[in-house]
């Protein structure tokens, strides 16, 4: 749920919604499909389109990939996951609803201005709701404590604190729009949503340094091995 102020340097970013939606979507889903999700890909997918926001540091890449545009068109989106629900069938639709939320629910009510047909047009659609509105921070928190609260009750939380590859995904969300959160100023986010910013920022930076150390070991091990065998 992302709301882009005047001003390329000012603009009030928002990730806690749409992780929050992503992840409490994509499980209920799975769940009702009676399949195990991965937690990490879904948290991915459902931030996932706003990696168009590196373009506004990239004069090139702004103009072809603006925020909101091709990134978080739905029609785009289902081109992609045509092969992969061939494959997985079922499986695949707890990801495919994490990452159409984005754009679908978070962005369309919030601000709007999506191009979500592209290439088909151009057109753009989605409301003009402001996301500094007291109502759309009262969900924001609301989307992120339901959250946590699943992720702790469902004991998703620790497959976070387990080694393992898909965990290194958690690297896109927390470099492409975390981090830069924090590292602007001002602070991108209001006062009330700061904490819960931080809270996805830490636990995705130890989920990440946790998988990196279990795969340095795996290697290390490896090459004890081999080099007993030899």
């Amino acid at each position: 749920m992302h709301c882009f102020c005047l001003g390329r340097r000012k603009r009030a970013r928002f990730a806690v919604g749409h992780m929050s939606l992503g992840y409490i979507l994509g499980k209920a889903s799975a769940r009702a499909l009676k399949t195990n999700p991965n937690v990490s890909l879904l948290l991915v997918l459902s931030i996932f389109p706003d990696v168009d926001i590196l373009s506004e540091h990239v004069t090139i890449l702004h103009d072809i990939l603006p925020h909101r545009g091709p990134i978080h068109s739905v029609f785009l989106m289902l081109i992609f996951f045509i092969p992969i629900f061939a494959v997985y069938r079922k499986r695949a639709l707890p990801y495919f609803i994490a990452l159409v939320s984005h754009p679908l629910i978070g962005d369309y009510l919030t601000g709007g201005n999506l191009q979500l047909f592209w290439p088909l047009t151009s057109q753009t659609f989605g409301t003009a709701t402001s996301i500094t509105s007291s109502q759309n921070i009262a969900l924001e928190l609301m989307l992120f404590f339901s959250a946590f609260a699943l992720l702790f009750l469902s004991r998703d939380l620790l497959a976070l604190f387990r080694p393992g590859l898909s965990n290194l995904l958690l690297a896109i969300p927390t470099f492409t729009v975390l981090l830069p959160i924090f590292l602007s100023y001002p602070l991108q986010v209001p006062a009330l949503l700061v904490l819960p910013h931080l809270a996805y920022m830490v636990l995705f930076l130890a989920s990440i340094s946790i998988s990196i150390v279990g795969l340095l070991r795996r290697l290390g091990n490896k090459s004890q091995n081999s080099a007993l065998k030899k």
